[in-house]
């Protein structure tokens, strides 16, 4: 029941149709009494219902404007689709760096970048904002994206209420000590009930055995470990026993004889698992993109077949036409036969290598329980709206980028988070494929390890520098920093170390009572102990010195190192005091944001991509935008003949004067620029047609739409940043020509398939 002092939640109530669970109640009770409120609570709980009274209480208030941040493209593209259908096209609006949809909606869909870049920028759009809901918001631990969450929360105005949604870290209140310690009137709202109980199995070769069990031997969400499950991992042990399954091979295990290997499920035996067990719709996690190919293979080879007739009319239906006005050479250069088998067979496949438009599809038809089966890689798990019945695990470690690791807590939670949709599921399932390295206590941690903590990666940035000193003082600036959760939970951390160095000392005072009173040998043991014990407590100090004001040290270097570059000057303020302003060319510094921030920027101000056409600058824009996946030790072949050769020398050697300045300065330094996809990034600007772009270069076509967005977004920085920088006066002829070009580089590569897929 609503209380009265709450009319706008009643009517949001009465509007829904069905009973807020008592979280979600509180959270809509404390936005309407005017707070901010942190909602931590497990997958699939209806954290986005308090994100949705926000929008409610918006539109109640005149003129108030709401906008939602997610943190990558799909999920932003998927939330404003379903606001649209709430609330009506004209009432909202899409910003995503490469799209631009009724930014002036009262209602506005963003990624997180957007919003940051609209603060520093001072944008007028903020005037009459009343509430942003920060989704995902513990992605502020992500160690490259993480800052963006961070800057928001710090600089954002103290009269915009947030509603930050987060997975149920272990540090909640910590976080929330922190967010009302910077914003002022924010309460922390913990739910760890999750509404569709989830249950763990293992899958076999032989069958699929539940984890955990009753004393009675059932199925359980909890309890002891399965001991049928002991014994098969006592199988694969060396010298392990058999459980008394014979004999003979008792005999051969006692002599130290090999483990008994146990067979591997195949991808198609999960399929017809699951299909057999009424575990469908469920999404199998595979660690690979081409594994995640190879699986939806597999399956169309051994016949699975998961639709009906009329299931796949439907499918058809719905995926025909976006092929339709592909050439032949297209569908075949982009495997779309393949891609149209498995989805009339109910099965697809879900990566970052796949064309934007096909995820689409395959989202759209798994949330239509049309597609029954998706083998995925771990990015389903971002919060993209693709609730399954089960979850299954195929593997409990993966490639990090140098060597296989174990899947943390957190990441299990965050996959497993799927399994069992709320009002259609009465349970979910999670589901480890085994194999002779999984270590069932490992696997028992994992499974009931019910949250994480997170921990910030805030770190300040040139371009963070010179957007803070364009607003406020130093010394201002600084006491933001210091302001920042990074240094909230280093200050945490000496606060603990303190106490523990209070302890020691009071330790050592013992010692010392005892030297004075002990003789002999005994007297030389507590001077031994006492002499160790002062060691370790000048560590301590020397530890806690060196974590006090860490950001703000921070900050002080990058200054350093921009007053050298001269993007930051001193100017005189009278009786031989000088304070810190932005230099001209900070100006364009500004504007431009990413890892690479200020090589970008020192490329423009030197003139290193003038002599470079369209197409040459947009080949460069992707060079100094591309990370590899993996180290690429194959030659790269460089496009536009010896003026983009000379053009990348430059590059190379200003990348390399800032390197040795970074550590000259004990700043980060950034990795070297990569040229792996310039050729391919001038061929498609130059105009070659993609199945050509695609056979080339031998890259899916899901990653060259991302990095050709990555390197629009690039292009779209460059010329705000020149004319920024020729409107203040200086190289305005230069910087005028440059920004011209690169909006003509970003006709050049916003075609096509790329076009096609900005709002996918």
């Amino acid at each position: 029941m609503i209380a009265p002092r709450h009319p706008a939640l009643a009517q949001f109530q009465e509007h829904l149709g069905y009973t807020l669970d008592p979280f979600q109640v509180a959270a809509c009770e404390r936005l309407e009494e005017g707070r901010s409120v942190l909602v931590a609570a497990p997958t699939g709980s209806g954290k986005t219902t308090v994100a949705e009274f926000a929008v409610h209480l918006a539109r109640r208030e005149r003129d108030a404007r709401i906008f939602y941040t997610a943190p990558i493209k799909a999920l932003s593209n998927q939330k404003f689709h379903e606001l649209c259908a709430e609330y009506g096209e004209d009432e909202v609006g899409l910003l995503t760096g490469d799209v631009n949809i009724r930014g002036d909606a009262p209602v506005v869909v963003m990624t997180t970048e957007v919003l940051r870049n609209m603060i520093y920028a001072e944008s007028a759009a903020l005037t009459d904002l009343a509430f942003v809901v920060l989704d995902e918001v513990h992605y502020l631990g992500d160690r490259f994206r993480g800052a963006v969450w961070e800057e928001i929360i710090l600089h954002l105005p103290r009269e915009v209420r947030l509603v930050s949604l987060s997975a149920t870290v272990s540090n909640a209140e910590e976080f929330g000590d922190w967010m009302h310690a910077v914003r002022g009137d924010t309460d922390v709202i913990l739910s760890e009930h999750r509404p569709v109980p989830l249950y763990q199995h293992v899958l076999t070769s032989k069958e699929l055995l539940p984890l955990y069990v009753s004393d009675a031997g059932e199925l359980v969400a909890r309890g002891r470990l399965n001991p049928e499950l002991r014994m098969l991992e006592r199988r694969g042990r060396p010298g392990g026993r058999d459980g008394g399954r014979g004999r003979a091979h008792h005999r051969q295990r006692s002599r130290g004889g090999p483990p008994v290997r146990v067979k591997r499920v195949s991808r198609a035996d999960i399929a017809r698992a699951l299909e057999e067990t009424e575990m469908l719709p469920a999404i199998v996690f595979v660690f690979s993109r081409n594994g995640c190919d190879q699986a939806v293979r597999q399956c169309l080879f051994d016949g699975i077949r998961l639709t009906t007739r009329e299931e796949r009319d439907e499918i058809r239906a719905a995926a025909s036409p976006l092929v339709a006005e592909m050439s032949d050479e297209e569908r075949r250069v982009l495997g779309v036969s393949e891609w149209l088998a498995g989805l009339e067979r109910g099965i697809a496949a879900h990566h970052a290598g796949l064309l934007p438009m096909f995820k689409s599809v395959v989202e759209d038809l798994f949330q239509r329980r049309l597609v029954k089966l998706v083998y995925a890689t771990e990015t389903l798990a971002l919060g993209i709206n693709m609730p399954a019945r089960a979850v299954a695990i195929e593997r409990l470690d993966k490639f990090n980028g140098e060597q296989r690791v174990p899947l943390t807590s957190g990441e299990y939670t965050q996959l497993t988070g799927r399994a069992g949709r709320r009002g259609i599921d009465t349970e979910g399932h999670a589901v480890v494929v085994w194999s002779d390295g999984v270590d069932l206590e490992s696997l028992a941690h994992l499974a009931g390890a019910r949250s994480f903590p997170v921990r910030s990666s805030f770190r300040p940035t040139a371009n963070m520098a010179v957007n803070l000193l364009q607003r406020m003082d130093v010394e201002r600036a600084r006491d933001t920093l210091e302001l920042s959760f990074a240094q909230f939970q280093a200050d945490r951390d000496v606060v603990d170390q303190a106490r523990a160095l209070r302890a020691e000392q009071d330790s050592l005072a013992g010692y010392d009572a005892a030297v004075a009173r002990a003789q002999g040998s005994d007297k030389k043991r507590w001077e031994d102990r006492a002499r160790k014990l002062r060691r370790k407590i000048e560590r301590g100090r020397r530890q806690i010195a060196s974590r006090t004001g860490t950001i703000a040290r921070t900050f002080d270097r990058v200054v350093d190192e921009l007053i050298v570059l001269d993007y930051l000057t001193e100017a005189g303020a009278g009786g031989g005091d000088s304070e810190l302003v932005v230099a001209p060319w900070g100006e364009l510094l500004r504007r431009i944001y990413g890892e690479r921030d200020l090589l970008v920027a020192e490329c423009l101000r030197h003139d290193t991509l003038g002599g470079l056409d369209a197409a040459g600058l947009a080949a460069m824009c992707c060079v100094l935008s591309y990370e590899p996946r993996r180290d690429d030790e194959v030659d790269v072949r460089l496009p536009g003949g010896p003026a983009f050769a000379a053009a990348y020398d430059q590059v190379l050697d200003i990348w390399a004067e800032l390197d040795e300045l970074a550590e000259r300065f004990r700043l980060p330094r950034s990795e070297m620029p990569h040229a792996g996809m310039a050729m391919t990034m001038h061929q498609w600007a130059s105009g070659r047609a993609i199945e050509r772009i695609l056979e080339n270069s031998g890259i899916g076509a899901g990653d060259f739409v991302r990095w050709s967005k990555q390197t629009i977004d690039l292009l779209d920085q460059i010329t705000q940043a020149c004319e920024a920088a020729a409107r203040s006066g200086i190289d305005a002829e230069r910087l005028g020509t440059l920004a011209k070009l690169a909006r003509d580089a970003k006709r050049g590569v916003r075609r096509g398939i790329v076009e096609a897929s900005s709002s996918s």
